[in-house]
């Protein structure tokens, strides 16, 4: 068996396209994997991609794994992580999918098999998504506080899940924005201080949601790349009495990230923007983080697993990063049916319409738990007649 063909697909998907991979053999199954990367850049990926497909894994036997990791690796040692890593990732686990359906197993049994049956998940963009683009899924907007605490209310009372995650909402001006300017905003804004007001908006915001859910339902909320270290901790100096599930935040610095950590009750998630057991090691070594985010689509099989394996040595739950498709949601899904150390999975409710039909078997989730099938791979395959239909054009 080789490969005759690696190929990138752009999807549609509302606020951000989803990036699929498609690895075609000769005589053999075809691979799939998702990389949706909504931060950085869709056709640099899609040229990594193919540039390495075409060094290393063109012409070679798809099910010799760790013979093409390594050797895309030491094609790319002088410039490790953000997109190379994704490329690596995305074609690595492409071949995981050949590998299995050609062995007629699901890919956990690759990895040793099942420690548990079901997987308990958390609504990630929990009306974050009705906030700032309510339009791509054909949902009822959400336009203030009253709003919010309603939405939430439903939550409780129609879905199932038990936990969310939301990021910052201000309900102040003309039209309510989702606080992001760690990721974008107007120029002259680049400093990553609170204001006071946008403080009061996260009080406020976090009082709404608790009084909405309930005491015992699980709440995150995600500062991203918001708040530098100090904006960090005068956030920490408000939430406390909400009793997060954790706050999440993203830092480079595993130092600084230990000192938020270290002066704190309130459970502290990173790690999601980190790439590979090298980037992870002084962040689990200083126990900087209760709960390690670990993007599976990003980091691939081989490397989520080797910081899987470290963070259980140092003690440290961990859940997966994973906002994209179903296809995602399977890969990440069969590589927590087998970690021991799982806190919860991600996994976003509110999307576009054609998501269910982009796929050719959707996960089966109930009551905020998802069960893996036995099928082969990831346990479906991408509908290439709706992604054509749906195809993203930049």
């Amino acid at each position: 068996m080789k490969v005759t063909q690696v190929e990138t697909f752009f999807c549609e998907a509302g606020w951000r396209p989803w990036i699929f991979v498609k690895i075609t053999t000769d005589t053999g199954p075809i691979g799939w994997s998702e990389v949706t990367d909504s931060h950085g850049s869709p056709l640099g990926l899609k040229g990594c991609i193919e540039t390495l497909a075409k060094k290393t894994v063109i012409g070679s036997d798809p099910r010799n794994i760790n013979a093409i990791f390594w050797d895309l690796y030491r094609h790319t040692r002088q410039t490790p992580g953000g997109l190379i890593q994704k490329a690596i990732a995305a074609i690595e686990n492409a071949l995981w999918d050949i590998k299995a359906k050609d062995l007629g197993v699901p890919v956990y049994e690759l990895f040793g098999g099942k420690v548990r049956d079901k997987i308990e998940l958390y609504w990630s963009h929990c009306a974050t998504t009705r906030v700032r683009a309510s339009h791509h899924v054909g949902q009822p907007a959400i336009n203030n506080l009253d709003d919010l605490g309603r939405f939430c209310s439903d939550v409780v009372t129609k879905s199932g899940y038990t936990a969310c995650k939301a990021n910052i909402f201000d309900f102040t001006g003309d039209s309510p924005q989702v606080y992001m300017p760690g990721f974008q905003g107007p120029a002259g804004t680049v400093e990553r201080n609170p204001s006071k007001h946008i403080l009061k908006c996260i009080d406020i915001q976090l009082k709404t949601m608790r009084e909405a859910l309930g005491s015992d339902f699980g709440i995150c909320l995600d500062l991203n790349f918001n708040f530098n270290l100090e904006g960090c901790q005068r956030v920490l100096e408000i939430v406390e009495k909400y009793d997060l599930l954790w706050l999440e935040m993203d830092h480079f610095d595993p130092k600084a990230l230990e000192k938020i950590t270290h002066s704190t009750s309130v459970c502290v998630a990173s790690g999601e923007n980190l790439y590979g057991l090298r980037q992870f090691e002084p962040f689990l070594q200083d126990h900087s983080m209760n709960v390690a985010l670990i993007d599976v689509i990003w980091n691939g099989m081989i490397e989520s697993r080797k910081i899987a394996e470290m963070a259980e040595i140092h003690e440290t739950n961990l859940a997966p990063h994973n906002y994209y498709s179903h296809l995602s949601t399977l890969i990440s899904a069969q590589f927590c049916i087998t970690t021991p150390n799982l806190r919860i999975m991600e996994v976003d409710v509110d999307d576009v319409p054609w998501r269910e039909e982009l796929i050719t078997d959707i996960p089966s989730i109930e009551n905020g738990y998802l069960e893996l099938s036995n099928k082969p791979g990831w346990g479906a395959d991408i509908n290439e007649e709706v992604l054509r239909k749906h195809e993203w054009h930049g």
